[in-house]
């Protein structure tokens, strides 16, 4: 089974388990346990880590002015930091609705991710100002393992027993039919 699914198999309690959110746990579930100040929280402070993010950015910028490094490389840096900027907030959003195809995937884009940084805030800010950031995919798969586990444990209900016996009286002979097999 994939990794989602043995993370949600059954505990004591029975049923699976909802999976952690970042900084949400599983007050996502319910949508309880301060789940709205957590919301408003990683949304002030991403949108903080942003601004200073690009505050150090603007630094750096100013940096490579006094060295006087020319006009080519100040555009290519400008440039680098707004592509990875723009590839790493589209990534970080996908990554809210959808799983990645693989762990290859993801530590390819790590650096990127790094480099543009800016973006994979912003993308946490405008997600936490609608739902907990992944809350939909994990709520989608969450209530998938609860409607398997349902149909699971709704198969198993009953004596096994009595299944049989009703099952068998269709076939006509019953326990003659069973002796008939085996010769």
């Amino acid at each position: 089974m994939s990794e989602q699914s043995e993370q949600s198999e059954t505990h004591a309690g029975g049923g699976p388990q909802p999976e952690p959110i970042r900084f949400f746990g599983t007050t996502w579930v319910g949508r309880d346990g301060g789940y709205g100040l957590r919301r408003a929280g990683v949304a002030v402070g991403s949108l903080a880590a942003a601004v200073a993010g690009c505050l150090v950015l603007r630094f750096a910028y100013q940096g490579l002015a006094v060295a006087d490094v020319g006009g080519f490389v100040n555009t290519l840096v400008v440039v680098m930091f707004a592509i990875c900027s723009a590839v790493a907030f589209r990534k970080t959003w996908e990554g809210f609705t959808r799983r990645g195809t693989g762990p290859v995937g993801e530590d390819s884009l790590r650096s990127l991710k790094v480099i543009g940084f800016v973006g994979l805030l912003l993308a946490y800010f405008f997600r936490s100002l609608t739902e907990a950031p992944g809350e939909k995919l994990h709520r989608e798969e969450y209530e998938s393992a609860r409607t398997q586990y349902e149909k699971r444990r709704g198969a198993r209900t009953g004596n096994p027993a009595a299944r049989k016996a009703k099952s068998g009286g269709s076939n006509g002979g019953g326990a003659k039919s069973g002796k008939s097999r085996r010769k």
